[in-house]
């Protein structure tokens, strides 16, 4: 059984060998567990179930300021693995000049190759972030693009659109690069709900999201998404536009163990451990109970990819990081 059988047999909803896990890392965190380890290269001792292949884009600009295909510059000098936007480039009125990026071009698709490699061991997904609504705001800004959902519904259609289709292309590109499927990273949740409402969310957001899901679909694709916060009214929309996979499945906004009952012979969670309590704040006593009853309640019958709800913060605690990884190595 190799790590891809049983992510495979958990996503189609049969008891796996192993519940299959996969664990991501920030910056900070990394740095931390290679020297608490005294191994820098201990993430390739993890066997995880996923191979994460993203698109090439950023390049910094200048000191801790990267730009990304779209021209969009991220200042990461306190994030330093996502950043905050710094500039604006598209308005009501200048949408018509903006020129998009090239799906096509092959420099983007740099990271594929060595990723589609691993096939054999694990289930490799395309990673495509800021793939709508995250990527609209980048582009006009955050406050500007809810306001715009209620004062300027033409120019959100208009621009969600655009970028529809250039993530259309870029699915394309992605599957025939041979790739298992889409990874989709779209966030529209916070801690207490959906950020622009259940109802804007379905006129503007869901449509978008459907053809997108349905593309890889036609493929036989697998479609997974990211998608942070208290999202779960969503899910039956979510799963009849195709979705395999969701991620983070985060236990600070979700019953874990209730999500699995509703919706877990329909739907694979992947996430469900606490990075925002346990592992930060608690024993390695309590981070083991959790990963043992996440494996035990939720990831019987299939349909869990363990894993911490988010990449492993700066705070949280090596030991109990080491710990969790006992448990879902066992």
């Amino acid at each position: 059984m190799t790590a891809r059988t049983e992510a495979l047999d958990a996503i189609a909803h049969r008891q796996p060998a192993r519940v299959p896990y996969d664990i991501r890392f920030t910056g900070e965190a990394r740095r931390k567990m290679a020297e608490f380890y005294g191994d820098a290269d201990f993430e390739e001792k993890l066997d995880n179930c996923l191979t994460i292949a993203r698109l090439d884009t950023r390049r910094e600009v200048e000191s801790n300021i990267w730009r990304d295909e779209f021209g969009v510059l991220w200042d990461r000098s306190r994030d330093k693995d996502i950043g905050v936007v710094v500039n604006r480039l598209i308005t009501p009125e200048t949408i018509a000049d903006y020129h998009f990026p090239d799906p096509d071009d092959p420099a983007i698709y740099a990271q594929y190759p060595a990723a589609v490699a691993r096939r054999e061991d694990t289930i490799v997904v395309a990673k495509l972030s800021y793939n709508l609504f995250e990527r609209a705001w980048s582009l006009v800004g955050m406050e500007n693009l809810l306001m715009h959902m209620m004062t300027e519904k033409q120019f959100v259609h208009e621009l969600l659109d655009r970028i529809m289709q250039y993530f259309l292309r870029v699915i394309d590109r992605s599957l025939d690069r041979g790739v298992d499927g889409i990874y989709f990273g779209d966030d529209w949740g916070t801690q207490t709900g959906v950020l622009m409402g259940p109802k804007l969310w379905r006129e503007f957001i869901l449509p978008r999201i459907r053809e997108m899901f349905a593309r890889v679909k036609a493929r036989d694709g697998l479609v997974f998404l990211h998608c942070c916060g208290k999202v779960q009214e969503l899910f039956p929309d979510l799963i009849d536009c195709g979705l395999d996979v969701f991620n983070p499945f985060q236990p600070e906004v979700m019953d874990v163990v209730e999500m699995k009952r509703l919706y877990g012979d329909r739907l694979t969670f992947y996430g469900g451990i606490s990075t925002q309590r346990t592992l930060p704040l608690g024993t390695v006593e309590q981070i083991r109970a959790e990963v043992e009853r996440l494996i035990a309640e939720v990831g019987t019958g299939g349909g869990l990819i363990v894993s911490p709800a988010h990449a492993i913060p700066a705070d949280a605690k090596p030991e109990n990081v080491a710990a969790m990884i006992e448990v879902l190595q066992k």
